[in-house]
């Protein structure tokens, strides 16, 4: 009979303290530093308005106002950090060749037309002027003062510490987060410059959801600055829904219960983790992500979000 009294006791007493916590997360942990907020941003720059990856997007998105662009590096032959999705350059210049054995002297240019992965209708998108595979340095020039999502899309060291030694160069350890779904990557970025933020790889999001559901979360600190997730239930657009087999659609479900969170969400954002959503097309996603207590929202689509934000009063940070 004690042993039972003990043991409710104690189970009672950790349930109510991480309950207290979750709600309250500055009892345990200082909230982290906020350089800058992220409510608008542009996946590759806008790849649903512009060629992805490319001056051209980068420059659209921020004169429409948006408060981030997001974008993916690589490593050409002779070590020039190049802005792209893709290790191939099948898709964007029709070239079969990698970014890796291409010198950037001699990069290819790129095609008029670019298939967009997160669109259900694959749309295609002109390039205008644009031909050119971007550095890196090229757009920490043109946009000294825009926050920059940098995706390291491959583990190499060398990429690494160029990346680094660029943010530094133009004084953007503030205005910075970078990383990858790669647990191996992210410990590598945070080891070369642990004072730009990172985000958290995919095997941390697992990890994150395991402590939030067994109610340790509060309990435990986090190096991160920055959670970035897909809204599973997109999969649904992006294919035909009656093609989904019943066990994709019952994964599809879980997911996107299990990720989906508004109290996982607001602890975060309370401890100053910043919590964005991607890859949102349509008006329905946008509300429903920011209801959810989301940050911001990535899109292909940088005037359709800055739309909605404007009609809807979604305050833009200051």
């Amino acid at each position: 009979m004690c042993a039972a009294v003990y043991v409710l006791s104690t189970v009672t007493g950790y349930v109510l303290t991480s309950a207290l916590l979750l709600k309250c997360p500055s009892l345990l942990h200082r909230r982290k530093r906020q350089t800058f907020l992220g409510r608008h941003i542009s996946h590759r720059g806008g790849a649903g308005e512009n060629l992805e990856n490319t001056m051209a997007a980068f420059k659209h998105a921020v004169a429409l106002g948006t408060d981030m662009l997001e974008l993916d590096c690589h490593l050409t032959k002779d070590e020039q950090v190049v802005v792209s999705h893709d290790a191939n350059l099948q898709r964007s210049t029709g070239i079969n060749a990698y970014i890796s054995d291409t010198a950037y002297a001699v990069s290819y240019p790129l095609l008029y037309l670019i298939l967009s992965p997160f669109q259900l209708l694959k749309c295609l998108n002109t390039g205008g002027e644009d031909k050119r595979i971007p550095l890196l340095r090229d757009v920490f020039d043109a946009f000294p003062n825009t926050p920059v999502n940098i995706d390291i899309k491959v583990n190499n060291d060398t990429l690494i510490k160029k990346v680094s030694e660029l943010v530094v160069k133009y004084d953007r350890e503030h205005l910075t987060v970078w990383g990858n779904a790669r647990n191996q990557v992210v410990k590598k970025c945070y080891k070369e410059n642990p004072r730009i933020p990172v985000l958290f790889s995919l095997p941390r999001v697992l990890q994150l959801l395991g402590l939030f559901y067994t109610g340790l979360l509060p309990f435990v600190p986090l190096k991160e600055q920055f959670l970035e997730i897909p809204m599973p239930s997109i999969i649904t657009k992006l294919k035909d829904p009656n093609n989904l087999t019943r066990s994709q659609r019952f994964i599809t479900w879980l997911a996107d219960t299990l990720l989906m969170r508004k109290a996982l969400f607001d602890h975060l954002t309370a401890r100053g983790i910043q919590v964005y959503i991607w890859v949102l097309n349509d008006e329905e996603d946008f509300q429903r992500a920011f209801d959810l207590g989301a940050t911001g929202v990535m899109t292909d689509f940088p005037t359709r979000l800055k739309d909605f934000m404007d009609r809807n009063g979604i305050s833009k940070p200051q």
